[in-house]
């Protein structure tokens, strides 16, 4: 017996007094209804009178709250939908869709315009319409093959999913605390009893990359599958996310399975749905053949110290270790949880040793020294680099924490000039392990079960990771996956020993290609545009094309990580609900507003309109018997002020950035009032400013990060 699955068709009947929500496929099913202007869930059996259908949705994505009209007034709170799905490809017979359109419903009957409520659904529209989201009906996408087998399949599917990369778990918090017996109305909740029929209701959403293709071996037909989860936990962007949170989540955090499977005949093919027939794939698979699934799981995550990168308008951050010592508890809490969930974690550390990132490889070591009992180290160097290989291994295992090994490879420049066969040096120190701890294997079990019959564990996971957790980390994964596909193929007996995946052209471009595109979908969700120099990832050959864009890619890094990924990690933590707007009245915040000194915020605008006349000046034409000193006047004074604008701006630069206006980061606000206090003592702009304008102080509950007077910048 199957467990309770999300409904595939959901019908909304809406009316000025609720919203109702239907399965036409399920007629005996009652009716969700979302009342209005209230917001309290109650279930109907039968259908409501006295309201029309508005439209067939693909799923609820979840409910979020915004604002409160008054003190005890109606909430303002908003249904989000899945309007229309696009279908992806099939696991085992299982369709997987991507979320295309969203459309936000208001509980409110009537709309009212508030600025900050306008800017927190600007920013949630863009976020989730931009984001590479994930579900499936009858799937649960959001854990590994390994995970799944040892999972009840008689369980509703949301509760199976794993909470890290249960993405909407926040939004969907009003239906899952309705199915547990809570109710809320006008800000207090009152116990209701159990509500399982609102399980079909809850549909679970990944987001990460998702690609599935039909193709074959030597020639063996199988699946190939590669799926990237991101977590949900301490997720944002580039610069305004890094290191671990108290709780012992880090930035930037991803598990990458990579799969094969074998004689799974319901995985071809893109239209209808998996009926029951599928359950387990094996409908229509070959007589006497096995359908058989062989995973294999990497990471990703940022460096698991307090540490910050500061913007400042430079091409390069300014870097601040802000605790190694003071973080150790959170490391310990994250790298527990990575063991419980993996095994031996295997970490990876791809850093430069050399210059700014130097501080992040330091402080990762003395991280790992404090966490391994009795740690040996082996520095290896060659004649390139006097440090090569830095590894930490524990001497004896005495706690959780030596299941810890750390290998730290030179890869900037090891892989100098784009020699990126030299990434296979790491290979060497790494085949062992990978042997040893090996992938996971598993076949299904005859009959409609849904159950799978183990015959393999993987036992351990390589955890890589560089500043950005993107290019760099990108290469040693795919190079890992590769090795290990090979390995995969050979114990299947498809390839013999001494043979490679790569052997094989067609597969190798189609390998290539889906790892580069999963590096692209990674990077653009955390720096905002896709990898860098991943046409060499494509062919093994660097073009000019790929030049361009690699050049293209980083102007956009840099004007979105100073001026576009404020707002970004504001829409990260409204959704993910690490932001909870404020229940005060409408209008009486104006989070949004720029709150700099006035002269602050006209500097660009005078800048501007400086180069304005500079291309005014020069391109106009003149008359011969014209005067011309004027119009060189004006050219001169504009290029004067708007060199004078860039230098301000230049050595202030920290006054520009668009940070983020909801949870204020620590060191943003310590650069932020530093250069104010700077900018307030000049004495020839001073006196524009005063010493009133100054930014509040954070309320963001981020005090974690500091580790008192001692800063290592």
């Amino acid at each position: 017996m199957a467990g309770v699955l999300p409904y595939r068709d959901i019908n909304v009947h809406s009316s000025p007094s609720h919203y109702a929500f239907s399965s036409p496929s399920s007629p005996s099913a009652p009716t969700l209804v979302v009342d209005r202007p209230s917001g309290d869930i109650r279930l109907h059996d039968g259908k409501l009178l006295g309201s029309k259908r508005v439209s067939s949705i693909a799923g609820i994505l979840g409910i979020i709250k915004l604002r409160l009209d008054t003190d005890h007034g109606p909430k303002d709170k908003y249904i989000i939908v899945i309007t229309k799905a696009q279908p992806m490809g099939r696991i085992k017979g299982h369709m997987i869709y991507r979320v295309v359109a969203t459309e936000f419903l208001s509980i409110r009957e009537r709309p009212l315009h508030d600025p900050d409520e306008d800017t927190y659904l600007t920013l949630l529209k863009g976020l989730i319409k931009s984001s590479p989201l994930y579900f499936s009906y009858s799937f649960d996408i959001t854990n590994t093959f390994q995970r799944q087998a040892h999972l009840d399949p008689n369980t509703p599917l949301w509760k199976r999913a794993d909470d890290r990369f249960f993405w909407n778990r926040f939004v969907q918090t009003d239906l899952i605390d309705f199915r547990g017996g809570l109710n809320s109305g006008y800000g207090h909740r009152h116990s209701i009893g159990q509500q399982p029929e609102v399980d079909p209701y809850i549909l679970p959403v990944m987001f990460g990359m998702m690609e599935i293709k039909n193709t074959s071996i030597k020639g063996t037909p199988l699946t190939f599958i590669l799926i990237t989860r991101r977590s949900r936990l301490r997720a944002g962007t580039r610069y305004f996310s890094r290191g671990v949170d108290e709780n012992g989540n880090v930035s930037n955090f991803n598990e990458t399975e990579q799969i094969i499977i074998l004689n799974d005949h319901s995985s071809g093919g893109m239209g209808g749905f998996a009926g029951n027939g599928y359950q387990n794939g094996s409908a229509n698979s070959s007589a006497g053949k096995e359908v058989q699934v062989l995973a294999y799981v990497q990471t990703r995550g940022s460096v698991p110290v307090y540490w910050a990168e500061i913007n400042t308008l430079k091409y390069t951050p300014k870097l601040q270790i802000r605790g190694v010592e003071s973080a150790l508890p959170a490391a310990k809490k994250h790298f527990a949880e990575q063991i419980q969930l993996y095994g031996d974690n295997w970490l990876v550390n791809l850093v430069n040793q050399k210059g700014r990132e130097k501080g992040v490889k330091d402080a990762y070591e003395q991280m790992v020294d404090m966490l391994v009992s009795s740690p040996t180290e082996n520095v290896e160097g060659d004649r390139i680099t006097e440090e090569k290989f830095h590894i930490v291994e524990p001497s004896k295992a005495q706690t959780a924490w030596d299941r810890i090994h750390y290998i730290y490879f030179d890869f900037h420049n090891e892989t100098k000039g784009l020699r990126w066969d030299r990434a296979k040096l790491l290979l060497s120190q790494l085949e062992q392990p990978l042997l040893k701890h090996g992938y996971f294997r598993g076949v299904d079990m005859p009959g409609d079960t849904g159950r799978v019959e183990v015959r393999r564990h993987q036992t351990a996971v390589v955890r890589t990771n560089c500043m950005d957790c993107l290019d760099r980390t990108n290469v040693v994964q795919s190079m890992l996956g590769r090795f290990i596909l090979s390995r995969m193929l050979i114990d299947l007996s498809i390839l013999r020993e001494g043979e490679n995946a790569e052997d094989d052209v067609a597969f190798e471009f189609l390998f290539r290609n889906m790892w580069a595109d999963n590096a692209d979908v990674v990077s653009r969700s955390y720096s905002g545009t896709g990898a860098l120099k991943t046409d060499f990832t494509r062919t093994g050959n660097r073009t000019k094309a790929g030049a361009f864009q690699d050049f293209n890619n980083s102007v956009t890094r840099y004007i979105m990580n100073n001026f576009g990924d404020g707002p970004r990690q504001d829409a990260f933590d409204l959704f993910l609900g690490t932001y909870l707007p404020s229940d005060s009245g409408i209008g009486s915040q104006l989070l949004f507003a720029d709150r700099r000194p006035l002269f602050i915020q006209s500097i660009p605008y005078i800048l501007a309109a400086s180069i304005f006349f500079i291309f005014v000046g020069s391109l106009t034409r003149r008359a011969p018997d014209a005067t011309v000193w004027p119009l060189r006047l004006l050219i001169f004074v504009s290029i004067g002020i708007a060199a004078a604008c860039l230098h301000f701006i230049t050595m202030n630069g920290t006054l520009f950035v668009n940070w983020p206006k909801l949870n204020k980061l620590p060191w943003a606000l310590e650069s932020y009032q530093e250069a104010m206090t700077k900018f307030q003592h000049n004495p020839v702009v001073g006196p524009l400013v005063g010493t009133r304008h100054e930014r509040g102080k954070s309320d963001a509950r981020l005090g974690y990060l500091e580790e008192g007077k001692k800063r290592i910048e």
